[in-house]
């Protein structure tokens, strides 16, 4: 659903740097692509499963390894903190594990360690996620775990206070990191005051304020049936799953009582630099997105492809491999629940950002005219349709989590078959008509680093 942006630095590279990479990376795919059939052929053979009390869940059956992969979210993330409050939804899922019904933390550890589960939480701007993976002959005391984890956190005062603790020592070293910084004015800049521009981590003095009774009622709000989303892979048959859905997500409510967020659309055409004596410079522009469920994501998605994937893209091969610019520059389609966007990141020598940032808008100013060739989208759907498994199905927690992305963003069951066809399906004037609607809109340009005279028309 959501994909984030980091700033990175990075050194220049050589060329011959490059051809290595290439080299590795071509061997590395053509193994990948050899082993990894199998389990995209287990990933399509997707059923629907429902509980006697409703609880609907994706279940993919694989008895090759012993293992059961549940993956689980829960609309409304980060975006539910309260004004005053930022950091709740990030400290409430720090502290899912940190004790539930009758065992406080240190017991609660115990018992995973003794039937050998893997159990996390995580939360988004838009979503509460929980992941579990267990040995399918420990599973009843598995599910049990997980059943006290999601009905019954405890929140006691000891764990609440060490979490805390935690999280306040990572805002105090991000508010002295270059990255961090820049991140926080990024997301101000694009969305003003709405959720999106708030840290997820909160500040010193929003985490100081949260007590055991804002987490109680987050959970309360966030934890129902109506906003559940399931996927269950591994070792596992629909009738024995149906007993686990009950036992550990029957007893939620029915109704979730989250706060609307409201959409809204990324602000374009600023300018922002955050000043550093920083050896590299961090360059970071962003363009219109598309919807996930638009006519012409696909479209997008090619177009994304062409102008900023990895190696062969347009990007690439003009900041990278011809001038030795950056070691990394990528494009992102950005699809959350209420904005989209499409963003161009990338680090280069100080000296050399003015160049590189206007090789960037070089490229971007080419495609949005001409949009691509007919070669470039022929080779980047067959890139597209074969790299989806290496993405996205390597593993039974990978596929679990792929189908409840799939499942957030309402796609339906049966989307990885239809996949391929809507991606070859795609035309040569769509993209085109795609990079002209996407690229002629004039960008935010963020600018970490040394000031630079002249950067701003690059």
């Amino acid at each position: 659903m959501m994909t984030s942006e980091y700033l990175c630095g990075f050194s220049s590279p050589a060329k011959a740097e490059g051809k290595g990479l290439r080299t590795f990376a071509t061997l590395f795919l053509s193994i990948l692509f050899l082993v990894l059939p199998a389990l995209a052929a287990r990933a399509t053979e997707i059923q629907s499963v429902t509980s006697p009390k409703g609880v609907t869940a994706w279940l993919v059956e694989d008895y090759s390894v012993p293992v059961v992969a549940v993956s689980f979210a829960f609309g409304g993330g980060s975006t539910q903190d309260p004004r005053g409050k930022e950091g709740l939804a990030n400290l409430m899922t720090g502290l899912l594990t940190e004790g539930a019904g009758p065992l406080d933390s240190e017991a609660f550890q115990i018992k995973l360690d003794d039937a050998g589960v893997e159990m996390s939480y995580r939360q988004t701007l838009d979503s509460i996620h929980g992941s579990v993976r267990m040995l399918a002959e420990q599973r009843d005391e598995a599910f049990d775990l997980l059943r006290l984890a999601v009905n019954e956190p405890r929140f006691d005062q000891a764990p609440i206070d060490r979490v805390r603790a935690q999280v306040l020592s990572g805002i105090i070293a991000n508010e002295n990191d270059p990255r961090s910084v820049a991140q926080n004015q990024w997301a101000r800049t694009l969305y003003g005051d709405h959720p999106y521009s708030r840290s997820d981590q909160g500040t010193t003095q929003s985490i100081a304020a949260i007590t055991q009774d804002d987490l109680k009622a987050l959970h309360k709000a966030v934890f129902a049936r109506g906003g559940l989303h399931i996927a269950v892979v591994g070792a596992i048959d629909p009738e024995t799953l149906k007993k686990k859905l009950d036992l550990v997500f029957g007893g939620l409510p029915q109704n979730q009582a989250v706060a609307p967020v409201a959409d809204i659309e990324p602000k374009l055409a600023q300018h922002v630099e955050v000043d550093y004596d920083l050896p590299q410079t961090a360059l970071k522009l962003a363009w219109p997105g598309v919807k996930r469920k638009a006519a012409d994501f696909f479209p997008a998605v090619l177009l994304n492809e062409i102008l900023g994937g990895p190696m062969t893209s347009r990007l690439w091969q003009e900041v990278r491999e011809m001038r030795g610019l950056a070691y990394s520059v990528n494009s992102s389609l950005i699809n959350q629940d209420h904005a989209d966007a499409l963003i161009v990141t990338t680090a280069t020598r100080s000296d050399r950002t003015k160049e590189t940032l206007g090789i960037v808008r070089g490229v971007v100013k080419r495609l949005a005219e001409d949009g691509p060739t007919e070669a470039e989208l022929v080779a980047t759907k067959k890139h597209l349709i074969g790299s989806y498994a290496i993405r996205n199905l390597v593993s039974s927690g990978s596929i679990a989590a792929t189908l409840v992305e799939l499942q957030l963003d309402d796609l339906g069951i049966d989307h990885m078959q239809r996949r391929a066809g809507l991606i070859n399906a795609v035309t040569l004037d769509q993209v085109k008509a795609a990079a002209k609607k996407l690229l002629s809109t004039e960008p935010t340009i963020m600018v970490v680093g040394p000031p630079l005279a002249g950067a701003r028309k690059g």
